[in-house]
């Protein structure tokens, strides 16, 4: 850091420093011009101490300037350094100069103005976020009642009229739609806050997979899929948050799955690796993901042909479910045959949760 300080101080003064050297060199050569005009007026050492003695009192008077300034140069430096930090530019407090402690004024209150906005924004933010939150414990309260008036609805329906029964299930299967969309939106509010809504326990998977594949047992129902659980294993995770891991990876193999004809099985199998690892690899037999959409299913907003073509996606299933998964220290990735299926794997590393940021 010294020897860049250095070279920018000298820089810096370069002009400085030729206009003094010009300057002696003329003064010399006047000495010189008038000693050949009288002959021995000046000895040539004299000329010769002179010219020293110039060039001493420069390095002297440079030395001492950048004795004194060096400490703004290092300050410079390390803010540049650090140019990505939101505090690099409260680095650079102390200036020599009048330039330097405008350059200093300058700088803390462009960081001020800075501070304060991102206080705004992330207020904002915070207000946003409670609002949301609010909003959705608000909605799922009249979308139980009317899960509830459609079970009471269907259970005193005769069983003859299978035109009203079916407009009753298809009431039941939107609520359920909503449910899970509001459930969605509540994790991704909650999401920035991760770490305060974590609880991290030993659980048999096989038992927290089994209640998430319960929960769309409808559905399975209703277009011929047949959900088939191989394997038990225990991990370490927080069972809601990979709860909402499952139900995305279900719901998605259900909604790419109930387009094709007759029926079709929904595999789930639990593995044990060596060195501790479990692995959890959820197949359908869907229509698949095509090759080129395949790269980007994980990425926010993004829906693929396929959602494009069902109208239900929202892109932000998988990518929070990614999301989830890295924060929890485990792994999901996806494989797929177009027309035959997808697999997604899930890991669930040894001591992966100590790696969460």
């Amino acid at each position: 850091m010294n020897k860049v300080t250095l070279t920018a101080f000298l820089k810096d003064r370069l002009v400085y420093i030729m206009t003094f050297l010009f300057l002696a060199g003329f003064a010399i050569l006047l000495f010189v011009l008038e000693n050949y005009r009288y002959p021995g007026l000046i000895e040539s050492g004299t000329m010769v101490y002179i010219a020293v003695f110039a060039v001493f009192l420069l390095i002297i008077w440079l030395a001492a300037d950048y004795v004194r300034q060096r400490h703004f140069y290092r300050q410079l430096q390390e803010a540049t350094e650090r140019a990505g930090e939101r505090d690099g530019a409260a680095i650079v407090n102390n200036g020599v100069t009048h330039e330097q402690k405008l350059v200093v004024a300058l700088l803390q209150e462009q960081n001020a103005a800075f501070l304060n906005e991102l206080n705004q924004y992330k207020r904002q933010q915070e207000l946003r976020n409670h609002f949301v939150l609010q909003w959705v414990h608000y909605m799922k309260t009249p979308v139980s009642v009317i899960d509830m008036q459609m079970q009471e609805v269907l259970r005193e329906l005769p069983l003859g009229e299978e035109a009203q029964r079916e407009a009753a299930q298809s009431i039941q299967e939107e609520a359920e739609r909503m449910t899970r969309g509001l459930e969605q939106m509540l994790h991704t509010a909650r999401l920035d806050k991760f770490a305060l809504d974590l609880h991290i326990r030993r659980r048999p998977l096989h038992e927290i997979l089994r209640s998430a594949v319960n929960s769309h047992k409808r559905l399975c129902i209703k277009h011929s899929i047949f959900p088939r659980i191989d394997g038990e294993a225990w991990v370490e995770s927080d069972e809601k948050w990979i709860t909402f891991v499952l139900n995305q990876l279900i719901g998605n193999s259900i909604k790419y799955s109930k387009t094709k004809p007759g029926s079709k099985n929904l595999q789930f199998r639990i593995k044990e690796q060596n060195g501790g690892a479990v692995t959890l690899e959820v197949e359908d037999e869907g229509i698949g993901i095509l090759p080129h959409d395949l790269p980007r299913i994980f990425d926010p907003f993004f829906t693929g042909e396929n959602g494009r073509s069902s109208g239900e996606s929202t892109g932000m299933g998988l990518y929070l479910a990614k999301e989830v998964c890295s924060r929890l220290g485990h792994s999901l990735t996806a494989e797929s045959v177009p027309g035959k299926g997808a697999v997604f794997t899930l890991t669930f590393k040894p001591g992966g949760i100590h790696v969460m940021e």
